[in-house]
């Protein structure tokens, strides 16, 4: 039998839910990815509590909410306590995304799910590793090796590669095959043949137009993409006059643009998009990119130009000209009185659930002149969408209403975000709102509030004391013995101690209490029962590791960019220690202003997913996170191609344990003194024959046959390349050239090579060299440079 897969779907498939996924195999189980949505609803972690304690390491592939957004939490409720794994900008972009999201949700509601402190223990964690490094498992995992490779989609962002026994299981969903200006597209089209491929289905549906065309469209355009409709509709407020840069056509007529983000994914292509035209065009309008830790992100996103695209690292090296060191955006925090005086805002949070989005987009809704400019799907369904027109197409309408409203209603899930329902409804209309702030509490309020907490530090005290007293009855059989004595206060006279009044006394504790396990008062004693052996006492190496000086310093600090992890009003937030509530007001909001969509995910389309599997070729498929529709039509597209398509449901467990039969073998000792090698680049090979048994310990075994060997053909071992063998010959003194694709060697002599290098599916094929001409000296001459050019067996 092959290596033993089994995958198990947690969440996120035949929807676009968050993406969790249990991978098993010989027994070892991955959880790849641990993803959340922006509503943080615990209903969808259900799966993933039944199997938490079980899991043996965890992968992250992406530094975004969806990818390990339930990552604290896990860690904290569910009994996930497994080493978990990441590259470097995952790890510390993950990190401020983490903290920008809960400062973000803690201003305007009472979320309780995580805290600070879980955060940083969880990433605590985390063990980063770099692009194409091969990471061996140890104890459980013994033989199982992992490695991260490039994705594409966000800064890090990582396809994992999955070894056991010679077989690979890729895990590869949002991938991006198209280089941008600050990453490079991905390397899945590299792997050829794997046993399992785990892919999504999440843009199946979907055609992309080619980046220069899409920049176009973002910087001079005015049409209105709905990428689930593969519709383009002319925008009524900007058709006006020739098409021009449609933000900037907002800004002259005295409007603002907003671009709801995320904290530090995609945002960072979109920077250097606008730094690229404000420069070009010497534009002076100011950009602003607000989250709770904007300037911190943008430091670390400057110290990890070895992670980026070709092109960014190439003109570091040439010209020391840092990408990220920008000079139109002010990556600053601005408190919210003054966002009058913004124009251009990139903010926090991409749903407009809660951040500063949400507070902008309240603000400016109402305005016409206003743009809201959306560069990512929303999350959750969508509820239904009306076109805007010019006045003129009401036959368009009709076809939609008719065609594309059950497709819609078969769509309709629990949830939508609100920049999903603001994509699938453009204006006119309006929406309801709930605005949320913080505001200390006062008055009768604050009274009640401090009589609670004085209660709890009594009840907190009366603990401790009643603990303390359990352990000195217990510190000895003879209480005569114990000559310690210990001091404690009654119920009374804490209450006598003014706890009541807002203030409480020490407690003195005269001496120490023995432990329980003391015979007699003594000084504490430690025997040394470290091991010996041969050479001295035997030294531990994990007491000489030095700790992770930046996980200590740089993540406990507040109020810097780079010394700590939060921007000013972060900083304050997080410091701020007065007691306070959360009041929530319902609003209805008119939308009149401009709501535009492009699409600057980052992902794969439908054409290129479909192109990169029929290359890669897996044995077999597994399609997660994607819509019923997508990842049925991706399913369908690629059975043609693929053996074996799997599109499980929640919790449901399928088996994608390799058809190919696999055994270890150990070489025995009799059978390798007889062996010759030799050396063929970096390694060495020979030619054995052997028979097959076993050791004492039931082991097969290859040992030395117990009969003559029985003469075998001579084998040519390399791989010759006709142009080396040319040049080869030129040395030589032989003349040879190149001639309708054979090699003619001196006057009479041909080379050609027959037969296909590669077979469909990627394998590798057979392929024969062909050497033509009459006997002479010449011929037998050519041929014995030929032979020398390999390895004979």
């Amino acid at each position: 039998m092959g290596t033993s897969v089994q995958v198990t779907p947690l969440s996120g498939v035949y929807n676009e839910n968050p993406l969790c996924y249990l991978v098993a195999i010989d027994g070892f189980n991955f959880l790849i990815d641990c993803g959340w949505n922006d509503h943080f609803d615990p209903a969808l972690l259900e799966p993933l509590s039944r199997v938490a304690p079980t899991i043996d390491a965890v992968l992250l592939s992406h530094p975004d909410i969806i990818h390990l957004g339930a990552l604290p939490y896990a860690m904290k409720k569910l009994g996930l306590s497994a080493p978990i794994y990441s590259t470097e900008p995952v790890f510390r972009l993950g990190l401020l995304t983490m903290y920008d999201y809960y400062l973000s949700l803690k201003q305007v509601s009472e979320f309780d799910w995580f805290t600070l402190d879980d955060i940083d223990m969880a990433f605590q964690s985390i063990t980063r590793l770099t692009y194409s490094q091969n990471f061996h498992l140890s104890g459980k995992g013994e033989g199982i090796v992992i490695a991260p490779h490039v994705a594409g989609h966000l800064l890090g962002g990582t396809l994992w590669k999955i070894t056991k026994d010679g077989e690979d299981v890729i895990y590869a969903v949002d991938f991006n095959h198209r280089k941008e200006r600050h990453l490079n597209g991905t390397v899945l089209e590299s792997f050829v043949r794997p046993a399992v491929l785990i892919t999504d289905a999440f843009n199946a549906l979907n055609n992309q137009p080619y980046r220069r065309q899409r920049d176009q469209e973002f910087l001079g355009s005015s049409f209105l993409i709905f990428p689930w409709l593969l519709y383009y509709v002319k925008l009524a407020s900007l058709l006006h006059c020739c098409p021009h840069d449609a933000i900037t056509r907002t800004l002259m007529m005295n409007g603002k643009v907003l671009l709801p983000v995320d904290s530090g994914g995609r945002v960072l292509e979109l920077l250097l998009i606008l730094e690229q035209h404000w420069t070009q065009h010497d534009l002076s309008y100011p950009i602003f990119f607000l989250t709770y830790v904007a300037s911190s992100t943008v430091e670390y996103v400057k110290s990890f130009l070895e992670w980026m695209s070709d092109s960014i690292a190439k003109s570091f090296e040439h010209s020391r000209d840092n990408a990220f060191t920008l000079n139109a955006s002010a990556i600053m925090f601005l408190h919210l009185a003054i966002l009058l005086k913004l124009e251009v805002v990139l903010a926090s949070m991409a749903s407009l659930e809660a951040g500063f989005s949400h507070d902008i987009f309240v603000e400016w809704a109402a305005d016409a002149k206003n743009l809201v400019l959306f560069t990512e799907r929303g999350q959750g369904p969508v509820n239904g969408i009306v076109i805007p027109t010019n006045g003129n197409n009401h036959n368009v309408l009709q076809v939609f209403y008719q065609h594309f409203t059950p497709w819609f209603l078969r769509s309709l899930g629990d949830y939508a975000t609100l920049a999903r329902m603001l994509q699938a409804d453009p204006p006119p209309k309006a929406v309801k709102v709930t605005m949320s702030q913080r505001v200390p509490l006062v008055g009768e309020e604050l009274a009640a509030y401090e009589e609670e907490q004085n209660r709890k530090k009594e009840e907190e005290l009366k603990a401790s004391i009643k603990e303390e007293e359990l352990k000195a009855s217990h510190a000895s059989d003879n209480k005569a013995d114990n000559i310690m004595v210990t001091d404690t206060l009654d119920a009374q006279g804490l209450s006598d101690a003014g706890l009541h009044g807002g203030g409480y006394k020490d407690i003195v504790i005269d001496g120490f209490v023995p432990p329980s396990t003391a015979v007699a008062p003594m000084f504490p004693f430690y025997e040394n029962s470290a091991a010996w052996d041969d050479y001295g006492e035997v030294i531990n190496p994990d007491d000489y590791v030095m700790k992770d000086a930046n996980m200590d310093e740089t993540f406990t600090q507040a109020g810097g960019d780079l010394n700590g992890k939060f921007d000013e009003a972060g900083a304050s937030l997080m410091l701020d220690m007065t007691p306070s509530k959360v009041v929530c007001t319902e609003l209805t909001v008119q939308v009149k202003c401009s709501l535009l969509y492009m699409d600057f995910e980052g992902r794969a389309d439908g054409r290129s997913i479909k192109s990169i599997i029929g290359h890669v070729a897996p044995l077999k498929l597994v399609l997660v996170h994607g819509s019923a529709e997508a990842t049925e039509h991706l399913k369908q597209h690629c059975q043609k191609n693929v053996p074996h398509v799997y599109a499980p449901q929640i919790g449901e467990t399928i088996d994608v344990t390799s058809d190919l039969c696999a055994y270890k073998l150990q070489l025995s000792e009799k059978l390798m003194s007889n062996v010759l090698f030799k050396k063929l680049g970096d390694y060495e090979i020979a030619w054995i024959d052997a028979e097959v048994g076993k050791t004492e310990k039931g082991m097969l075994s290859l040992l030395p046959l117990s009969m003559v060997a029985p003469p075998h053909k001579s084998v040519l071992v390399g791989d010759l390349k006709m142009a080396d063998f040319k040049q080869f010959l030129a040395s030589q003194g032989i003349q040879a050239e190149f001639s309708g694709g054979a090699l003619r060697c001196g006057e009479f002599v041909t080379l050609r090579k027959v037969g296909d290098p590669i077979q469909k599916g990627g394998l590798a094929g057979s392929q024969q060299i062909v050497i033509e001409g009459p006997l002479t000296e010449e011929y037998y001459k050519i041929r014995d440079h030929l032979y020398s050019q390999f390895y004979l067996l």
